[in-house]
């Protein structure tokens, strides 16, 4: 049986991801325990607020580990702004937060000498690459909904889906053949944010 879990880990609504994925056709459940991700086909971790208390939140009951075996084991995961810095080594947000490590990269604070901080609203994903097939009839550029004040850099290039500019040029969408993160909400993000859902669906939830 097929079983999308949603993440509920104290940061933030998860509400209009679940309502993304019903809306799409597909059941979701929310999780909060290692026991019930053990029984998910797939993850959906979204969340907004500080990556201090997400990952303390995770590590309370374990799903931090529980987490890293639900990947090692090739199941898929989808992050979503900060489930998509969770992935990563290191946040230099509240002052020095270690990530999952699932991804090679640090997390960075906008300048806000340069740019309005937080970026909050809509702009512009320029896709670099597509090789597992996320972006349905791949797009050039897509127009998508963020809301954060700290970016993600990737140190293996190759894992970059694609790029965003506010005030620098950052990954705001990487992929591996069982990983997406973007960062971005793809469940605010119109047709663009529901195809990227979709398309990720068709390939790791219906083929299992």
């Amino acid at each position: 049986m097929v079983t999308i879990g949603i993440l509920e880990y104290g940061v933030g609504n998860i509400g209009s991801v679940v309502n993304a994925i019903s809306y799409l056709g597909h059941a979701a459940i929310r999780i909060h325990t290692p026991s019930q991700l053990h029984d998910c086909t797939a993850l959906v971790v979204p969340g907004q607020g500080a990556m201090g208390s997400g990952m303390a939140h995770l590590k309370d009951n374990g799903m931090d580990q529980a987490i890293r075996q639900h990947i090692a084991q090739g199941k898929p995961y989808f992050g979503i702004c900060l489930g998509y810095q969770l992935l990563f080594d290191w946040s230099e947000e509240d002052g020095g937060v270690s990530g999952l490590g699932i991804l090679s990269g640090q997390v960075r604070r906008f300048d806000s000498n340069q740019v309005k901080v937080p970026q909050m609203g809509w702009n512009r994903v320029q896709v670099t690459q597509d090789p597992h097939g996320y972006w349905p009839q791949s797009p050039m550029q897509a127009f998508v909904y963020f809301a954060h004040s700290y970016y993600v850099t990737p140190t293996d290039s190759s894992v970059i889906l694609g790029t965003t500019t506010h005030g620098v040029t950052y990954a705001s969408m990487v992929g591996t053949p069982t990983i997406l993160g973007c960062q971005f909400h793809p469940e605010k993000s119109g047709k663009w944010g529901l195809s990227l859902l979709q398309n990720w669906m068709n390939q790791h939830v219906r083929s299992h």
